[in-house]
């Protein structure tokens, strides 16, 4: 009975991990029913939970997301939101944060991104956004960014109190991107222009670099650790 009860309880809130398939599910949202990732393929998602509506922290964040949906679309890149709330919960809360509130100069912000109902929690359940010692009843503040192929490359978790960073939700699609296309890494901080490090020797070209034949594009500085600019 006590193993049981563990098997369930690990099912019930395990977490996918990344370079698994993002679990699939069908959804109410706000812009009607969504089957993922079927309905995105081709797409890069971010997909992100947050605690409840009518909450400050939540507010702010859902102004800023709203603010930067066109720049993530021009990434071709979707943006999901869930929470445990019912629908009639959903489009109260977002006309009241149309009509009614101002933070940091955004105002009349117009939510056009799907937000998941999700009040028997089984979409929340299959990414692991319920975390008991957070709260049972909540969901934690989730991102999972999602490659057009379904497979979650990114994971973040934020606490209740703390509201996330759009700035870096930006920059890891970027920085996903852009090694995606060329084979490279991004070094920390690293934001698009910057220096792009090469990877470990496995080709010619990256081999006769690091004996010190690189080109004007590619540079070392141990024999373990080389660089090339972003020409793009």
């Amino acid at each position: 009975m006590e193993e049981s009860h563990k098997e369930q309880t690990e099912e019930t809130y395990r977490m996918p991990l990344i370079g698994d398939l993002a679990p699939a599910f069908t959804a109410k949202t706000t812009n009607g029913t969504i089957h993922f990732p079927r309905d995105y393929e081709g797409k890069w998602v971010i997909l992100f939970s947050h605690p409840a509506d009518f909450t400050p922290v939540c507010t702010t964040e859902f102004m800023t997301f709203a603010k930067m949906h066109e720049e993530f679309r021009a990434l071709n890149t979707e943006l999901i939101g869930l929470s445990i709330d019912s629908l009639h919960s959903h489009i109260a809360w977002l006309r009241t944060i149309k009509e009614k509130i101002e933070f940091k100069g955004m105002k009349d912000m117009d939510v056009k991104f799907p937000l998941i109902e999700d009040i028997k929690m089984d979409v929340a359940k299959k990414f692991g956004m319920i975390q008991p010692n957070q709260s049972s009843t909540q969901a934690v503040r989730a991102v999972f960014v999602i490659d057009p192929k379904g497979r979650i490359r990114t994971i973040l978790y934020y606490p209740l109190s703390t509201g996330r960073n759009f700035d870096e939700l930006k920059r890891i699609i970027l920085a996903l991107q852009k090694t995606d296309a060329e084979g490279v890494a991004t070094p920390a901080d690293w934001r698009p222009g910057d220096d792009l490090v090469v990877p470990p020797a496995s080709n010619m070209e990256t081999a006769n670099a690091r004996s010190g034949k690189a080109d004007d594009e590619m540079y070392c500085v141990d024999w373990f650790m080389c660089f090339k600019k972003d020409k793009k």
